[in-house]
């Protein structure tokens, strides 16, 4: 008997070994000389003829052979997936936040693609917008939005003024300063509403988010842990292919 995560640790090393070998072996079936063998001999016409020594090569590969290397290489890799396979069905753990069951008998596949969706969804929720911290908000219930504490501000216009710095005579007409000023005409009363979050909620969602990745990973390893029954295969797969 072995545990699932060991066979989960060697299946990936197995592929990899499995692939190299066999374009090892394609490279070799590309290879017609490796297949040609030949035996020459020559016989001169006449006994005190001129003699040529033998020509002798062996076949260094053949079908047969590539078949048989064929079948080492994948049965191995047939067997050990097969065992990651056939147990990944029965492999389940239950997801447990705070001592509390989330899911029940979660199959370690599902745990797998749960883990890699909860990377993105923390990246979600990190970057939801927040509410500016500046301002006071309430809820408004009725536009389901957040709504700052009502403001006034001055509405300012431009307004000219002038001083006679010396009046008029016969000689000289009137000495006038002129400049404007900002005078108030009215006032503005604001409100600012958000669609965004408040700051304390983004972050404890993030740390349920996390809380979540956390005991899935958890799950996941427990899953993983489970004793699991070798699965033999290659062999019946070869013996058909090759009787």
């Amino acid at each position: 008997m072995v545990k699932l995560n060991q066979i989960v640790a060697v299946v990936n090393g197995k592929k990899t070994e499995a692939q190299k070998a066999l374009t090892e072996v394609h490279r070799k079936c590309g290879q017609a000389e490796l297949f040609n063998g030949i035996n020459r001999t020559y016989k001169p016409l006449n006994d005190d003829g001129e003699t040529f020594p033998d020509e002798n090569k062996e076949v260094q590969y053949s079908t047969e052979q590539a078949l048989l290397d064929c079948k080492e290489i994948l049965t191995g890799l047939f067997d050990v997936v097969a065992t990651q396979d056939y147990a990944n069905g029965s492999a389940v753990a239950d997801i447990t936040v705070d001592g509390k069951i989330i899911l029940q008998n979660v199959p370690v596949t599902y745990l797998l693609f749960l883990e890699k969706q909860l990377v993105d969804v923390n990246t979600f929720v990190s970057k939801l917008p927040v509410l500016d911290p500046a301002e006071t908000w309430d809820k408004d219930q009725n536009k389901d939005v957040f709504v700052s504490k009502s403001y006034e501000t001055n509405k300012t216009k431009k307004t000219l003024q002038h001083k006679v710095l010396y009046e008029a005579t016969k000689e000289h007409p009137a000495n006038v300063e002129k400049w404007t000023e900002d005078v108030v005409v009215g006032r503005y009363a604001t409100k600012k509403f958000s669609g965004a979050m408040p700051a304390r909620e983004r972050k404890l969602m993030l740390e349920k988010v996390r809380k979540l990745q956390d005991a899935v990973k958890f799950a996941r390893e427990t899953a993983n842990s489970l004793e699991i029954q070798q699965i033999k295969i290659g062999d019946n797969i070869f013996n058909y292919l090759l009787s």
